[in-house]
């Protein structure tokens, strides 16, 4: 593969290219009022970024699965034929090398791979769709049998207990089962990154990754369910006092507690120092919480609100904010909202179903005098940051499940459905949805792991989960627009699963930091030299 490998070298050039021209342009503008460039160039670092992390797994397979290297080639030309030719940041909008003033160095970069982005890659594509035709996928190992045997038991369950049900859930809008919850808890589900001293079992960011992929792949609502854990372990195992640590970890890594993050309000959104929920202290010392929220996932039937309020206020923007630990009762069918001083009202969603999402007010609604995280008023930001890169990395996972599924039953459909004599995955368009869907979902996958390993490595990697983040999303709503597709006409009926996967796809670029975040976070890191 030493075509790719000098493919590779020379966009990682043009990525330092246009990281200069983005540099020299911020010595005279501030980078809000450069977005698109700013962005664009986030997108160039994520896509070279992308085929850096492809390279490593075909270096990595040692060419033991022939499909690998036809993947490869094809996310190659593909990548850099749009850092030449044009990135899509959204479905409207094309980054060109124009738009940052490096068109002489795409045209560089277009030159060293003449060889790459002048081949027709026909034949390869439908090699590819061949292949996935008769069965045959990609190298998936992660070169450790504990780490493949974990994604082997969470696919067995995926395959027996989410998939068959699934679609049947998010049509009646109801709540992951209990007795599913109580799978997903035994399995470790919720206690995969919570240490092992407090009840979890103390993996990686990668195990949290192929966990997460695995029940996505299922429905985006049990791959789900584990991120409300995840992030209060992390909140709490990082932030904690040692008693807030004991007795919360081991109740959230065994699914006894259920938490929920309480961060968003109206009309706030990514601007959390404007955030207006305020927490002050009653005589007795206890906290009592006035405000509104939204966009909460699964409020009602959760215990624990990981709870982001303004305790000083007199400190102005980030500075007043702090985490609160606020129990509550697990709402019911009947009476979601069955503490003091809280309630909620439903909000009705496309997707992204099985915990429901929901507006919350709080009127004197009291949390213990022992809630705050840490002990510490005003670190809630702080805290709150230190749990973003593991986050992001979890929803890049998520993307991931859900790009994989869309192909999927892309591929199931194009196999079933015959149309003028034979059945339609031997159509070339069809099959290139197919191979390109692949060569995405490998792609994102490759790319998360990747930042999944550079966050278990101890470093700092807001740019690398953004990227992921970025790149995941974008992957798993055009693989879902694909299979739909594919679909064609039944695709947009209710009754068939990729109309459910469109769905559940559509928030994977917004919720966690919407791409335009992700974007800027990158830019900003990689000129700023952050990591």
């Amino acid at each position: 593969m030493a075509d790719l490998r000098s493919a590779l070298g020379a966009a990682e050039a043009y990525r330092v290219a246009a990281e200069t021209a983005l540099a020299d342009r911020l010595t005279q503008r501030p980078v809000d009022h450069e977005q698109r460039a700013a962005h664009g160039f986030a997108w160039v670092a994520t896509t070279v970024a992308a085929l850096e992390a492809v390279q490593g797994w075909i270096e990595t397979g040692q060419g033991a699965n022939p499909l690998d290297a036809k993947v490869a080639t094809l996310a190659f030309a593909e990548g850099i034929g749009q850092l030449v030719g044009g990135l899509p940041m959204g479905q409207n909008e094309m980054f060109r090398p124009a738009d940052l003033g490096t068109g002489a160095a795409a045209r560089a970069l277009a030159e060293a791979c003449a060889d790459l982005l002048d081949a027709d890659h026909a034949a390869l594509r439908a090699d590819v769709a061949a292949a996935l035709a008769g069965g045959h996928w990609p190298s998936e190992t992660l070169h450790d049998a504990d780490l493949d045997a974990i994604r082997d038991q969470f696919r067995r369950f995926t395959d027996a207990e989410i998939i068959p049900h699934a679609h049947g859930w998010h049509l009646a809008n109801a709540l992951i089962p209990d007795a599913t919850v109580k799978a997903m808890a035994d399995l470790g589900t919720f206690g995969v990154c919570i240490p092992e001293a407090f009840g979890g079992l103390g993996l990686s960011k990668l195990v949290m990754c192929i966990v997460t992929e695995e029940l996505s792949r299922g429905w985006i609502g049990a791959g789900s369910l584990g991120t409300r854990s995840e992030i209060a372990g992390e909140l709490i195992a990082m932030g904690g006092t040692d008693a807030q640590k004991a007795h919360w970890l081991p109740r959230i890594a065994s699914g006894e507690v259920l938490p929920t993050a309480v961060f968003t309000e109206p009309d706030v959104g990514s601007d959390l120092g404007s955030l207006q929920t305020r927490a002050r202290r009653d005589a007795d010392g206890a906290w009592i919480i006035d405000g509104a929220k939204t966009w909460i996932t699964h409020a009602a039937r959760s215990d624990l609100m990981t709870l982001l309020a303004r305790t000083l206020p007199d400190a102005k923007g980030y500075a007043g904010l702090s985490i609160l630990l606020v129990p509550k009762p697990r709402g019911t069918e009947s009476d979601p909202f069955p503490a003091n001083g809280m309630t909620g009202s439903e909000i009705e969603v496309l997707g992204y179903r099985g915990m429901r999402e929901y507006a919350l007010q709080f009127d004197a609604m009291a949390a213990p005098a022992d809630a705050l995280l840490g002990g510490e008023e005003g670190q809630g930001f702080k805290q709150l940051m230190r749990t973003f890169e593991g986050a992001r990395i979890q929803t890049a996972a998520r993307a991931v499940g859900v790009a994989r599924r869309a192909l999927e039953l892309g591929l199931d459909y194009a196999l079933s459905r015959k149309q003028f004599g034979q059945p339609i995955v031997h159509f070339p368009r069809v099959a290139d949805k197919l191979a390109m869907s692949l060569v995405d979902f490998i792609t994102a996958r490759e790319l998360s792991h990747a930042a999944a390993r550079a966050k278990d490595s101890g470093k700092r990697c807001d740019i690398e989960a953004g990227m992921a983040k970025l790149l995941a999303a974008r992957a798993a709503w055009s693989n879902a627009d694909a299979s739909l597709q594919i679909h064609g006409g039944n695709g947009y009926a209710l009754e068939y699963e990729i109309s459910r996967i469109l769905c559940d796809a559509r928030i994977l670029n917004i919720f966690e930091g919407a791409a335009e975040i992700q974007a800027r976070v990158i830019a900003r890191g990689l000129i700023e030299r952050r990591n």
